[in-house]
């Protein structure tokens, strides 16, 4: 360095901050820079045996002063087009361009939206997000990297492009905004990397980066830059037509699926060859996928994410899983995914104390943890994590045409107390229960994806009576579509569970529903929640023999898809598995093979596929769901025979009648009241020998008799065999 021009240097506190990565404007060093007497580039490129400038067709040497910093002084006060000849020992010359000398990448009014946590399309702007810049010496493509990190002493991008090593290409922070970034060129798609923080403690931690659009598939944890992606959609009729409908009111069967256990192997291509026309076939409206962001660890199903902008790489590409939802829609079937917003793990590469502090996560124990999955809580009144998750739920919206998002665990969200002792959790400012930080992230998010996308519904999975979560936000509700009916599956579970013999005691659990089948919008599910854990399969629950067991779910179908609401059955439900779900091993498709016994399997999966058709050709079941004008008790306390009786109504004026004899004996010349007079339609009858039931001879038309029963003026006696479900659809 002896005769270094002093104004080319870097001053010794500077240097010893950049030299160990810890340096919050690293820009303001290396690349061009003004002095007194002209202009200096300094560039630091770790293992460069000699460095030459070149600037049109003028070739400066650059000096070597140390640490691997390079510099040029130049006379030119004017900032030039510029790149670098570097050569490395045993390497031929590259030429590249300067990291440092481009602008951000983030502008004021992306800065300021962050800060407000306001910012909708925050995934073009932190990441990685691969970008080209015309110059006079060329176009210069490479990837921006942005990440928020306000706490931390100095962040690098690191990976094999710089092995890993967090000295090559330092960040700069942006204002106060604890937005580090930079531009680094001739890095595309495909490449590997991280995020290397320094902490305030002066630890070292390479981060995946929160907002990576794609993974390696575990147990690997880096991030990789995705391509801009080229996928043409065919979707556009679906996406059109899709805010003229209402999907509260509209057919809504919904099949929810595992994507890794459906099939052994299975994966975003091989769904997209075989689910589909599955679901075609069997009738479903809606495919719920359990979560397919990025998780490290199968056995969590999903729910504990550490890539919420990725779609998980051990099924495939992002463009593989837009292509799964192509299809879908090409074939009519709508598209959800569940979406975890309530928590996150504690793996120490991803979210957790990611700069070395609670950042995501809400610094106190008491509100940031969930003792019970070991998980950590987002602090959801802290602008810029509400903001990484609204923008996040929109992402899954616009970048992969979703039309859905059932959001897991609303209820640990909504209270303080929720699954914690006395002592574990703190009060509101009030002094209550309520969580109020997170009802507000959620008002936000259900607003915001309604008003950006129209005719997406978000559904929440929320267990308790918390008023309002189906009602508009500008009523002070939460703003869901439609809420899982957590109430109803118990007491149905547990009704049907019960030998029939004992259900005239329990009569009312069976009936309750109907209380409040009105306060919201809901969905009727039979989950992965309910078929996991000791809990055994939905066939296991049934009491009895086999036959019984095939009757009994036949009977529990047919009751729920006369009952109001949407309909949610998780996979393997559709014929009845007979052992429990394991997210480790396909589901049990030998149920619906040739073998003794199959045939309730296979009848039973056939009565599915005829209520979803009958279903959703019925707008007696579908179009006032949401009212108490589309339901009318016929009969509903009939304890001793266990039986129920109900009316339909839709839109379109044509009742249905469905009649429910959930008792372990036939009941003949049963009579029951109608609304109207005049011939009924036998539509649906699990007792049908082609469901694997006893094949009564049960009469298609029924007349009614000018016999008040029930009270209304005209009746008709029935045979209503044991176990089983019969609709009746009037003909006018």
């Amino acid at each position: 360095m002896t005769g270094t021009d002093p104004s080319l240097l870097i001053p010794e506190h500077d240097r010893q901050r950049l030299l160990t990565c810890k340096h919050h404007a690293p820009h303001d060093f290396y690349g061009w820079h003004a002095t007194a007497n002209g202009s200096v580039i300094r560039a630091r490129l770790l293992g460069a045996q000699r460095v030459e400038l070149l600037i049109h067709n003028t070739h400066v040497e650059m000096e070597s002063i140390g640490d691997d910093i390079w510099v040029a002084g130049l006379d030119d006060e004017h900032a030039p087009d510029y790149r670098f000849r570097v050569t490395y020992p045993e390497g031929k010359p590259v030429i590249v361009a300067d990291p440092y000398h481009f602008l951000p990448t983030l502008g004021a009014l992306d800065l300021h939206l962050i800060g407000e946590g306001r910012h909708e399309r925050l995934w073009e702007v932190l990441g990685a997000n691969v970008r080209s810049y015309s110059t006079s010496l060329g176009e210069v493509t490479g990837t921006s990297f942005a990440v928020w990190a306000p706490n931390a002493q100095g962040v690098a991008v690191v990976g094999e492009f710089c092995n890993w090593n967090p000295n090559q290409y330092p960040m700069r922070t942006l204002g106060s905004t604890g937005v580090w970034e930079i531009f680094i060129p001739g890095i595309g798609p495909g490449t590997a990397y991280k995020f290397a923080v320094q902490t305030a403690s002066g630890e070292r931690v390479d981060k995946a980066d929160p907002l990576a659009k794609q993974t390696l598939a575990p147990p690997e944890t880096v991030s990789i830059v995705a391509d801009a992606s080229s996928y043409e959609w065919g979707d556009d009729e679906w996406m059109t037509n899709r805010p003229g409908i209402d999907a509260t009111n509209a057919p809504m069967s919904v099949y929810e699926c595992h994507i890794g256990s459906w099939k052994e192997g299975a994966n975003y291509r091989t769904m997209a060859e075989e689910l589909v026309p599955y679901l075609v076939d069997n009738g479903f409206t809606h495919v719920e996928f359990l979560p397919v962001a990025e998780h490290p660890f199968g056995g969590s199903w999903g729910y504990q994410v550490t890539g919420y902008y990725a779609p998980t790489a051990r099924w495939g590409t992002p463009d593989e899983f837009r292509a799964l939802v192509d299809k879908l829609h090409a074939h009519g079937i709508g598209v959800l995914v569940d979406w975890v917003p309530a928590h996150f793990p504690k793996d120490a590469w991803a979210l957790a104390r990611f700069d070395g502090t609670a950042l995501y996560e809400h610094p106190d124990w008491r509100r940031g943890e969930q003792k019970d999955w070991g998980t950590y809580v987002f602090d959801f009144g802290r602008n810029e994590v509400r903001n990484f998750l609204v923008a996040n739920a929109l992402y899954w919206c616009e970048e992969f045409h979703l039309d859905g998002l059932r959001v897991d665990a609303v209820a640990s969200m909504l209270y303080l107390d929720y699954s914690r002792n006395p002592g574990e959790w703190l009060p509101n400012q009030q002094g209550g229960r309520e969580h109020w930080d997170a009802v507000k992230f959620l008002q936000e998010m259900n607003a915001t994806v309604h008003r950006t996308h129209p005719g997406v519904v978000t559904v929440a999975e929320e267990s308790t009576a918390w008023p309002g979560v189906t009602a508009q936000t500008s009523a002070d509700g939460l703003g869901f579509s439609l809420k899982w009916n957590m109430g109803w599956m118990n007491d149905t579970l547990e009704y049907f569970s019960l030998d029939p013999v004992h259900r005239s005691h329990h009569h009312n659990e069976i009936t309750f529903s109907l209380v409040y089948a009105f306060s919201e919008r809901y969905v009727l599910p039979f989950s992965h929640d309910e078929v996991v854990h000791g809990k055994g399969s939905l066939w296991q629950r049934m009491p009895g023999d086999d036959w019984n067991k095939a009757a009994g779910l036949r009977a529990l179908y047919g009751y729920m898809f006369s009952h109001p609401g949407k309909q949610l059955m998780f996979m393997g439900c559709e014929w009845g598995q007979t052992t429990e779900w394991d997210e480790a091993h396909s589901i049990n498709w030998d149920n619906v093979g040739d073998g003794w016994g199959h045939e309730y399997h296979r009848g039973i999966r056939r009565l599915v596929r005829d209520l979803n058709m009958v279903y959703r050709d019925t707008p007696a079941l579908f179009s006032q769901d949401n009212t108490p004008l589309g339901f009318q008790w016929i009969k509903g306390d009939d304890a001793h025979h266990n039986v129920l009786a109900y009316v339909r109504w839709g839109v379109d004026a044509v009742p249905v009648l469905a009649v429910v004899n959930l008792s372990g004996a036939s009941h003949v010349d049963y009579r029951v009241g109608l609304p109207e007079a005049g011939n009924w339609e036998l539509i649906i009858n699990t007792d049908d020998a082609v469901y694997g039931g006893a094949g009564n001879d049960l009469p298609r038309l029924v007349h009614t008799e000018p016999t008040p029963w029930d009270g209304v003026e005209q009746s008709v006696a029935l045979h209503l065999p044991a176990l089983s479900v019969q609709y009746y659809r009037l003909v006018r």
